[in-house]
């Protein structure tokens, strides 16, 4: 069983949701090694989305994805629009017009939306950044992938539960990139925002497709 164009839709007022419950939590997680507008910026953003599905569900899950990034480059500021707007056009490139997403077009997006990030914000695992979040979760999914029974949702399962393990390690981590750099050791002991985004994103993902 794949997800469609209305799953797709579903799975990102999933997200809506879960980024306005922890909006406050990631404009304090922000303020303590950057400039605080991290939450604001997400929940202005994924507030945009749902009202653009609100007007049309675009016909295929890849539209889906197509229309989420276009709004987050469009309306979100800071660093979030363009990395989460990137996560979603490089998603999007590679569903392509596929009705449906199965497995391994899911695992095909993941790793396009890893690259994608890496390509943009040049960080890599060990910088305190979504990378950290995000290779693991990548990385858990290809390892669900193979299983025989695997399927979209339990993929997504152990990609977010990765993702949940891989933000808490960036607590020890010297922050390499981004504004927390500017901060060296100050920062250790202060979970990066991205990769705590990233996370959460993936489990409301992993729930909707549930």
């Amino acid at each position: 069983m794949g997800c469609s164009a209305e799953g797709a839709a579903v799975a990102l007022r999933a997200a809506a949701e879960v980024v306005a419950e922890h909006r406050t939590e990631l404009i304090e997680l922000d303020r303590a090694i950057g400039d605080g507008d991290h939450g604001e910026n997400l929940s202005r953003g994924f507030t945009a989305i749902v009202s653009a599905l609100e007007t049309e569900v675009p016909p295929t899950p890849g539209a889906v994805a197509k229309l989420a990034a276009t709004t987050l480059i469009s309306k979100v500021g800071g660093a979030a629009g363009p990395l989460y707007g990137t996560v979603f056009l490089r998603a999007s490139m590679k569903l392509g017009d596929a009705a449906e997403i199965d497995v391994p077009l899911l695992l095909e997006a993941l790793r396009a939306a890893l690259e994608g990030v890496q390509a943009r914000g040049k960080a890599v695992v060990g910088d305190a950044t979504m990378v950290d979040a995000l290779v693991p979760a990548v990385a858990a999914a290809e390892a669900a992938a193979d299983a025989p029974d695997a399927t979209v949702a339990g993929v997504l399962a152990a990609a977010a539960g990765a993702a949940d393990r891989g933000a808490e390690s960036t607590v020890d981590l010297v922050p390499r990139k981004g504004r927390a750099s500017y901060l060296g050791e100050r920062a250790v002991g202060h979970l990066d925002p991205g990769a705590r985004s990233t996370a959460l994103l993936l489990r409301a993902f992993a729930g909707a497709a549930r």
